[in-house]
This record gives structure tokens, sequence and C-alpha cells, in this order.
């Protein structure tokens, strides 16, 4: 039977994954959750059940995580893998998304709200390319020999994988964060146990499935769905995962890294923004507001990475907020299996009520609040918006929203902007548009952000590190930074006569 979703149908193979039995993929095997309890699955952009996922718990963590210990063994099939076919695997995996590519972006589009376009061209294009690049490093991990002024020795050092890693991923990117997280694990030669949001699950226990059918030995990859304070907090807490990858609110992180303290664990955390976007006088102001307008308007303000605080030069600063407020307006918000949607749903009605109550009350401490068109019926809708007239103190400019709503903030000289910009917790993006080569330099230098962009806003690429300075987090997801955070580097000393 074909799904239907409102007007919407869904392709017959999505609509087979939907209706699968709720279940964890653990060793190979997809199981249900030890304590049959499941959790409904909705579509954002209707607010109707899709799909169920099972509730994993610590009793099911345990088993994925056995699965894994045991994968990671010494005389296991993947450990006994040369470099060069661990690198095959994953590029086969990549292969295996691309084939797949139009029903992973309706998956995506279903599970968490997002535009087919973007969802096709960006979530499962980067998803790929994530293990296409990874699979290149597997043969490039090397160690050194170490100088030494002790005579009759040689010392030289050795990389070795960090052992059982426990992957927690959002809901906003299912699929692309498995990308960025499982990817280079793998490449590293780890074991992943992976706790998607129990809200986006279905691309996660697919890409296990197809791992395993691309030839990655069962038990390397396991995923549980479930609650974090359940399944999440299980996986923090075992004592046989020698690390944690959490990509999520900076509040959950800090929790996360408290709680891993305990067992000296490592982690790395990819957490929360109030990215700063700064548009001089001097800028091509078309490029500029259409820049910045996609980067906080892209899938409905939900990237830890949103410009939403943008910072106009006073001279200019009336335009830019007229443009701003033509896009908003112009934007077509709807289901975003429909083509010509532009903005897609918030992924719940909690989101939906914390965004609408900052949006309240910003107008309550006197911001003009600018709104584009709503959607009727049902959803998880929020139009675009745009707050001006607006004080650096308020809840508006420095907590992160997590919606469709761009602050903008009137400066008059370089030395005030970047200082105002750098007045946040957090660090984890931030944005210059100019001509002048000299202050981009200047800027760049001197904003304290993970990742700057100039002239532009949002790319990534798996060869580009990622993550963030302060409370935005620490260790970096992609590129080859992000191995370091899956290897371990001993010493060797050999004794000679």
């Amino acid at each position: 039977m074909t799904l239907s979703v409102e007007t919407h149908a869904v392709s017959p193979s999505v609509a087979a994954r939907l209706d699968l039995p709720p279940h964890v993929f653990v060793d190979g095997q997809a199981l249900p959750a030890l304590s049959g309890r499941t959790i409904p699955v909705l579509d954002p952009a209707s607010g109707r059940r899709i799909g169920t996922a099972a509730c994993g718990d610590p009793a099911d963590v345990d088993r994925a995580v056995q699965a894994a210990t045991r994968a990671f063994d010494p005389a296991s099939p993947w450990r006994a893998m040369t470099p060069l076919e661990r690198g095959k695997v994953l590029h086969r995996i990549g292969d295996a998304v691309l084939e797949r590519a139009d029903e992973f972006a309706e998956l995506e589009v279903l599970d968490a709200g997002k535009v087919r376009g973007a969802a096709r061209g960006i979530d499962v294009d980067f998803a790929a390319r994530c293990f296409h690049y990874f699979a290149g490093w597997p043969t490039k991990i090397v160690g050194s020999t170490v100088p030494t002024s002790h005579p009759g020795v040689h010392i030289a050092t050795e990389k070795d994988p960090v052992g059982v890693v426990g992957a927690i991923t959002a809901w906003n990117f299912p699929l692309l964060l498995c990308g960025w997280k499982i990817a280079p694990a793998l490449a590293a030669g780890c074991t992943v146990v992976l706790k998607p949001s129990e809200e986006t699950p279905h691309s996660a226990l697919w890409l296990a499935e197809l791992a395993v059918e691309a030839g990655l030995p069962a038990g390397v990859l396991n995923v549980v769905p479930g609650r974090g304070q359940e399944a999440g907090q299980a996986l923090v807490d075992h004592a046989d995962v020698d690390k944690i990858t959490f990509t999520g609110s900076t509040a959950v992180g800090k929790e996360i890294a408290r709680r891993a303290a305990d067992q000296v664990k490592r982690v790395t955390l990819e957490l929360g923004g109030k990215s700063a976007n700064i548009i001089f006088a001097d800028a091509d102001l078309d490029a500029a507001v259409e820049g910045s307008a996609g980067g906080i308007f892209w899938h409905s303000g939900q990237t830890c990475s949103a410009p939403s605080r943008l910072f106009v030069h006073r001279s200019v600063h009336d335009r830019v907020v007229e443009k701003l407020r033509a896009i908003a307006d112009d934007l077509r918000p709807g289901h975003g299996l429909d083509e010509t949607t532009e903005l897609g749903p918030l992924v719940n009605e909690s989101q939906q009520r914390k965004v609408a109550g900052h949006v309240r009350l910003a107008r309550e401490q006197g911001a003009s609040v600018h709104v584009g068109p709503a959607v009727p019926g049902e959803g998880f809708f929020h139009p675009a918006t745009v707050i001006s007239d607006a004080r650096d103190d308020m809840a508006c400019a420095t907590e992160e929203i997590f919606g469709p709503v761009l602050t903008v903030l009137p400066f008059d000289d370089v030395d005030e902007v970047l200082r105002r910009a750098d007045a946040s917790e957090y660090g984890l993006a931030a944005g210059i548009w100019t001509r002048d080569v000299s202050i981009a330099h200047r800027a760049t230098r001197a904003l304290r952000a993970g990742t700057v962009y100039v002239n532009g806003w949002g790319l990534t690429d798996p060869a580009a590190p990622f993550g963030g300075y302060r409370q935005s987090g620490y260790g970096r997801d992609l590129g080859p930074d992000a191995l370091e955070g899956y290897l371990e580097t001993k010493s060797v000393w050999t004794f000679h006569g």
C-alpha cells in the first residue's frame, strides 16, 4: 500500500521502510527492543504519525556495546582487515547511500521536516561524501620514528583506534551526522554504537543495514534508537565505551561531559551557537542579504551554526532590513515533498512553542517583529521572521532560538562590531561581508569561532574541520582533525643489545 502524507504520495520503498516493525540494529541484525516499548514518529509538516521507533533502554545499549566490544577484539574480522580493505568498505557504504539517494532524501523530509531538494543535494550527498573522503584515510594513518639521546634504543609511535565509540546524534541532520560521526570512527578502526534521535531514527537504521551489505562485519556498527535520558545516558555511562561523540544542545553536552569525567572517557562535543554575521557598508548588499537570509531560513533555522545575529553597518541598515523582510514574505512554506516548498516545518510542537515564545518576548521587549506568511492547517510551522530595533542584551540576541528567526543589530565601526560579535558564550561560526581585504583579515583573526565565512555562508566539506570555541563545544568533526578524536598514540621503545 502506498503511504500518503496529505496530498503527497510516498514512494513504495520508503513506505516499506516506515512500515517495518520497530527495531534496534545490533550485531548485524534488526531486533526488537528488549522491553518491547516503542515511540511514535511524526511527520513535522502534518503532525501525523508516519512510523514507530523502538524505545531502546540500558539493556539494549549494553547488548549493542557487547557486540561492538566483540567486533573490536584483536582476532575479529574487522581488526584483521588491512587498512586498504577497510577503506574499500567505507567507499562502498558511500556508494550505497548515493544509490538510494532519492529514498534517503524522502526519509529525511518525513522524519525531520526537510525540503526534498535540499535533503537530496545537501544531506544525502554530504553523508555519502563523508564515507568517500574518509575511505582514503585508513592507509594514511601512520606513526613516526622519534630521535633519541639513548644509545641502543629505538623509539617509534603507532596510532591505535580508541576502541568502542558511542555516537549520539541530533534530529536536525539525521543522515548527515551519521556520516560525520561514523565515517571517521570506522576509518580509524573503531567500532560504533549509535544512538540517533528517537524522532528521526529511520535513515540511521537503514544505513546500518546497508553498511553490512557493503561488507562491514557484524557488530562494528550498531544503532539503538531511544530517549536521551535512557539510551543516551546508558551509552555515556557504559564502562566499555571508550569515547563519546555528541552533536546537540549545550545543556546536554555539559551533562555528558560531567558524566564522562567519572571514567575519564574521551569526549567530542559539537554544541549550540548564536553565530554572528557582519555586513560592512562596502559589501555587495544583494549577495550579503541573500546569503544571510539563506543561512538563517534554510531548514527553518534548525542548524547549530545558523547566522542568527546579523550586525549591519548603520549606513545600510534600513536597506538591509527592507530586503530581508521582502525575502521573508516571498518564502513559500509547505510540505517538503512539494517541490515548490522553500520553508519547511520545525521538528515538533515543543520546538514550535519555543520559537513562538522567543518572538513574542522580543515584541514585548520593544523590538520590531516582521513575520512572513503563515501556513494554514496542521504541522509545526513558524513563519520566517525578521527582528529589528533590538538590543544586544535581549534574549533574541543572546539565546539560541533554533528557528527561522533573524535578529538584526546596527553598528558603527569595526572595533565595536568585533567586540559585540564576540560577546557571546558561543563560538561556532561567524561571517563577514566586505570588499575590503584588510577588514576581512582583521576580522577573521579577531573572531573567536570555529568557522569564519568571508562573503558567503554555510558551506561545509568533509576535508574541512568543523567545531566550536567556548560553549559551542570542543574537538572537531570532519577533516584530518576528526580522526585524532578516534586514535590513541602509543610509544614503542625497543632496546638493542
